[in-house]
Order: structure tokens, then C-alpha cells, then sequence
């Protein structure tokens, strides 16, 4: 850990490659010909908001880390921080990978709560890395409606 006011800036790097290995990973399973056939809710927006939308969240994620790193090392704050990231990349595995929209649902619920989780505990640790949190959380969120719509419309 830092002394409060001197933020070790190169540690920022591995909080962006961990987020870089999440994108990577959701990259691994794209959505594909087995999406093109299912039934889309009036609330999907084009394909191509995502990656509009989650390169921000995913430079704030990362920034939120980090200063949760740099001001309590491992503390619960951080441990959340690596379980929420961790089901973050699982999801479009289970989505696109298994093609579960069921169980993309149960995951996505545990990891809005992981995130509200971490956002809990990083408000004791730093507000500006809970500050970051929240547009990520509100994302998910809309994305658990997404894919709760996309449960109920193609089972």
C-alpha cells in the first residue's frame, strides 16, 4: 500500500491487462450464427452499442481496482473487485459458449450482486473507486433485463 496521497501509477497496468483478459475472453465467444436465430426483445440495441458502451466501463473497472489495490491492498474491497471481474468475463461463456440464456441469467443476477457487493465494500475504502463502479453496475443491470428478456422469449 501507498501512503494515501501518492497513487503508484505503474500498478495501474495490471488491473487494465486483467480488464484487457475480461474482453478477451467475452471476445473468445462472439455472438454468432446461434444468436442470429433467436428471438430479439424490442429492448436489444444494435450489436454494436457494446463495445461503444463497455470500453469506458472497462476503463473504469480497472481504474476502480487500482485504487482499491493501491489504498488496501488485499482487502474485501479488492477480493470483490477480482470475483466480480471473473464472473464479468464467465458470462459471455456461458451465454455465447454454452448458449445457456438461462443460466447466463443466474450468473448475470450473481454478478450485478458481486457488484453492488464491491461497490459496498470499496465506499469504506475509496469513493471514487465506488463512484466508478456505479455506471457499471446501472450497465448490468439493463443488461440482466436484456437477458432476462432474451430468456423469456426464446426459453
Amino acid at each position: 500500500m501507498s501512503e494515501p496521497n501518492k497513487l503508484r501509477w505503474p500498478m495501474l497496468i495490471p488491473f487494465v491487462a486483467l480488464c484487457a483478459a475480461a474482453i478477451a475472453i467475452g471476445q473468445a465467444f462472439p455472438p454468432g450464427p446461434w444468436y442470429e436465430t433467436l428471438k430479439k426483445p424490442g429492448l436489444a440495441p444494435p450489436n454494436w452499442i457494446f463495445g461503444v458502451v463497455w470500453t469506458p466501463l472497462y476503463c473504469m473497472i480497472a481504474v476502480a481496482g487500482w485504487l482499491l489495490w493501491e489504498r488496501s491492498g488485499r482487502s474485501t474491497a479488492t477480493i470483490l473487485w477480482f470475483v466480480q471481474l471473473a464472473l464479468n468475463a464467465a458470462w459471455s461463456w456461458i451465454f455465447f459458449g454454452l448458449h445457456s440464456i438461462g443460466g447466463a441469467l443466474v450468473e448475470i443476477v450473481v454478478l450485478w450482486l458481486a457488484i453492488g457487493a464491491t461497490i459496498a465494500a470499496a465506499w469504506r475504502v475509496s469513493h471514487a473507486a465506488a463512484m466508478l463502479l456505479i455506471p457499471y453496475w446501472a450497465w448490468v443491470a439493463f443488461a440482466t433485463l436484456l437477458n432476462f428478456a432474451y430468456w423469456r422469449l426464446n426459453g
